[in-house]
């Protein structure tokens, strides 16, 4: 079995060529006889659609089809959402496609709708709750500290919006797009089809970011392959980013009802919390997930949660990155914060003495982690030791308030059942068959790093394949599981190469890399298939993988996390409000590291976006229609250069023995959760304002 020691820093495989701008997305892909595609979207939020006119549509030059209800059964007429796609014009150029769309006129009936969550006038939903311990012992706490939080509904915006290429050749079907799931993706089109999965490939070998975005199959994905069977032409369709803020999953609103107790001696001992969001009726986001994460962290063995949905009619609201500890762990590190304030304790120490060693829900330890030691380093690297606990105490010399906050982040790790192909040949070239998706996270790169590890190859040569159905089954990129579930498997095929090729090769003293060695012994090359179950998994796991299907792994006797700590300095005007961050640290548990310089990276990424969560972003909706008011980059507040400052990052790197045989957690959804909180926290050092919701504003601090 491949050694868990410490992997070596390579380069990013796919940086060459991304700096060059040879890296093709899918809207780069180009067809003789392509023709364009717009959708038009409902102008209302529910209601039907009685009726339009398309003769005038197919009057513009250069308009070949106009695609409705009568021809995709995919289109529907009953509007669930504005947004929803009633009809798609094909055009011969993108210009005339876009014409044809805005000049549709349609007519709508509509019936009444919510479109925000309002706990006052409507009715919850209620989900499964958890209760763990004694239910009465919060009113039997010397301290109780409480709040309401409320995280606002954000949107994705990765760079690469939805792009899809639908390409027929005969009764198979190619579609290009970028996608977190191709398998999925694939199957669902077949279905809808109706043709077997094995006419229908996927390729999504480069995706411009992804975060939750992409990973359900999109509804234009179908819409574009019956365009260009009817139309026997290849057809391609980008959504503008108005669009696709209506037409792509999003992060709801979520409002979270907490009490955390302690008892005479100061530890945390009881936990009542209550959390609503917003979904769409037979959402798959639950709102059950808030409580899980949260329940692990710290020693409190007394712990009550309720939750509810609140059914809005608007689009689908789903996982964005950090999914629910993001905004569980606000209220919960929040609290924790204020608490150690009212017992007159050191917002870290108090942390350090109440790290949980048992998962309270499974009832079982947690897996050996490391977050005392991110605690620990992350204090050391921000100063903590010259912060002045006193509220409001720190300013610069021209009254600008200082605030030094920090928060603990989590989340579940895990990982799959997952099956590779590896391939070195004789003329100089290895190949992988990869499984997942390489969204700019550096998947790719950590593959090679297991590959030239153990392998003696020409790392020039080396090609890995991922992303594409027809290289072989795929796996979705979603939950913190491309490295955790792509590299035990890649780890094992390394390790039978190496057999093989000791097999092969036996007493003779030759010399060169693997290639030159093979050539010399006249054997074109040597190729190992390996599968790898994850951890209370059995055969049937690799068979729901072959087919596009997931089984979750489930240690049987513990529990595995991804632990960070963050902590904030942020410098506040007194005269503004404005609040800047010129110095951030991370400090990160995430098992075995393979890839350093992509974890890096993607932990400077987390730290990016978790100041833009908690002091920019929020999706606005305006609830007499429904739809998004600022749904463009223009007016949509995300964090530029100008706001980050020094952001200063570190890996524990020891490996979890019980998440899987490498010893790797994940870490991309990890890396922003615990941002909000921190700056929070320290928004309350800097001003004794105890902000409750995400993002903060100028008007929440005076």
């Amino acid at each position: 079995m491949m050694p868990m020691g410490p992997f070596s820093e390579i380069e990013r495989v796919d940086a060459l060529d991304k700096v060059r701008g040879r890296t093709r997305y899918a809207a780069d892909m180009q067809f003789d006889g392509l023709l364009h595609a717009m959708l038009v979207p409902a102008t209302i939020n529910k209601g039907r659609l009685v009726e339009f006119d398309t003769a005038p549509v197919l009057a513009i030059p250069g308009v070949k089809m106009v695609l409705t209800s009568e021809d995709i059964p995919t289109l529907q007429r009953e509007i669930a959402f504005r947004g929803q796609p009633i009809a798609l014009v094909v055009a011969e150029t993108l210009e005339a496609a876009i014409e044809g769309a805005e000049s549709l006129q349609p007519r709508f009936e509509t019936v009444p709708f919510n479109a925000v969550m309002n706990e006052e006038t409507m009715t919850a939903v209620p989900a499964e709750g958890l209760n763990i311990g004694d239910a009465d012992a919060l009113d039997a706490a010397t301290t109780v500290v409480e709040g309401t939080f409320e995280v606002a509904r954000q949107h994705h915006n990765a760079m690469e919006t939805f792009h899809t290429t639908a390409v027929w050749s005969g009764n198979h079907v190619t579609i290009y797009e970028g996608c977190q799931n191709s398998a999925r993706s694939r199957n669902a089109l077949a279905e809808s089809l109706g043709i077997p999965p094995e006419l229908v490939t996927i390729s999504s070998i480069q995706v411009g970011g992804g975060f939750g975005l992409k990973s359900p199959p999109k509804l234009q994905t179908d819409l574009v392959a019956r365009a260009a069977r009817l139309a026997g032409r290849p057809v391609k369709l980008v959504t503008p980013r108005g669009q696709l803020y209506h037409l792509g999953p999003h992060r709801p609103r979520s409002v979270h009802r907490m009490r955390l107790g302690a008892d005479g001696d100061g530890r945390m001992n009881a936990i009542s919390y209550h959390a609503v969001h917003e979904n769409i009726a037979e959402g798959q986001f639950s709102v059950a997930g808030y409580y899980e994460d949260i329940s692990r962290v710290y020693t409190i063995p007394n712990f009550q949660a309720t939750a509810a949905d609140y059914i809005i009619d608007r689009n689908l609201t789903r996982q964005t990155r950090g999914t629910h500890p993001f905004p569980a762990g606000f209220a919960l590190e929040s609290l924790v914060d204020q608490m150690a304030h009212e017992l007159g304790q050191d917002p870290v120490q108090y942390r350090l003495r109440q790290l949980a060693t048992t998962d309270i829900i499974g009832r079982r330890p947690l897996a050996p982690h490391f977050l005392r030691e991110c605690i620990q380093e992350g204090a050391k690297r921000i100063g903590w030791e010259r912060r002045n606990p006193s509220v409001g105490s720190m300013r610069l010399d021209d009254g600008t308030m200082v605030g030094i906050g920090m928060a603990c982040g989590y989340f579940g790790a895990g990982t799959a059942a997952a099956e590779t192909t590896l391939r070195v040949s004789a003329n100089g070239k290895t190949t992988l068959l990869g499984s997942g998706h390489e969204m700019g996270q550096g998947m790719s790169s950590a593959y090679a790093a297991i590959v030239r590890m153990g392998l003696d190859i020409d790392p020039n040569g080396l090609e890995i394949r991922m992303g594409d159905t027809s290289f072989g089954p795929q796996r979705m990129t979603v939950g913190e599981g491309g490295t955790s579930g792509g590299m035990p498997v890649i780890a094992r095929a390394v390790e039978e190469m190496q057999r093989r090729f000791r097999e092969l090769i036996g007493d003779r003293a030759l010399t060169g890399n693997m290639h030159e060695q093979l050539a010399r012994v006249r054997r074109p090359y040597i190729e190992v298939r390996m599968g790898e179950l994850a951890p209370g998994q059995d055969a049937s796991a690799l068979e729901a993988f072959r087919t596009g299907g997931r089984a979750p792994s489930d240690h049987p006797t513990h529990t595995s996390m991804s632990y960070i700590a963050q902590f904030v300095e942020i410098h506040i005007d007194p005269g503004t409000g404005r609040i800047r961050m010129p110095r951030a640290v991370s400090v990160a548990d995430v098992g075995r590291v393979v890839s350093h310089r992509t974890a890096r990276s993607q932990m400077l990424g987390g730290v990016v976006w978790g100041f833009s969560t908690a002091l920019r972003e929020e999706t606005e909706v305006d609830p007499r229609f429904g739809g998004y008011l600022n749904d463009d980059l223009a007016e949509y507040m995300v964090a530029v250069n100008a706001d980050i400052g020094e952001i200063d990052v570190a890996l524990i790197d020891q490996p979890d023995p019980y998440v899987s045989s490498l010893g790797v957690k994940g870490m991309g959804e990890l890396v922003m959760v615990g941002t909000g909180p921190a700056i929070a926290n320290a928004v309350y050092h800097a001003t004794g304002q105890r902000v409750r919701k995400l993002p903060i504003r100028i008007g929440d601090l005076f």
